[in-house]
């Protein structure tokens, strides 16, 4: 009869970071492809929610709002596919830390603004205030996500992983 040692804690995150993993892509992949699904079939809305943070020109904020819901919506399938996986999280990390830095400028700035993340946006009708805290703090969250893909870009079930062949996670014995 062999009796065998406890799992470790390096062996116990050896099989959750695989699953982690997969959760982050897939919770990222639906951020990104709601927020550009609604916004896409509006996009001069989109223009005009960007052009609200009055931060730039008209003409280059409608172009940008007109533009970010293909990009997002891009994120979204490279991501469900888990293609270019290190690479997609690093955009989103840059992407999400310019929607962070945009609405805690607006805060800031005392501006009454939808910040337009999953749809609509712009300014808000009188009496109605903004929820820029916990647009933040959401935002953070799915930085965080980003930030585990950027670490650890290999997950189970992912374009990456098939076509490098190799498992999600290395036998970290070796």
């Amino acid at each position: 009869m062999s009796v065998t040692a406890p799992p470790t804690r390096v062996d116990r995150w050896s099989v959750v970071r695989p699953w982690l993993g997969i959760a982050a892509r897939l919770g990222l992949a639906a951020v990104w492809l709601v927020a550009g699904a609604s916004k896409v079939g509006d996009l001069a809305a989109s223009g005009r929610a960007v052009n609200a943070y009055q931060v730039m020109p008209y003409d280059v904020a409608t172009v940008i709002g007109a533009a970010l819901p293909f990009v997002e919506l891009a994120l979204g399938v490279l991501l469900l596919l888990g293609l270019a996986t290190r690479l997609v999280a690093g955009v989103s990390a840059a992407l999400l830390v310019v929607f962070i830095a945009g609405i805690a400028s607006a805060w800031a700035r005392g501006l009454a603004i939808d910040c337009g993340c999953f749809g609509s946006g712009g300014q808000l009708a009188e009496g109605q205030a903004p929820s820029y805290l916990p647009e933040i703090l959401r935002d953070l969250g799915f930085l965080v996500l980003a930030g585990f893909l950027l670490i650890w870009p290999r997950t189970p079930v992912s374009v990456d992983g098939w076509l490098s062949g190799e498992p999600a996670v290395e036998d970290e014995d070796e």
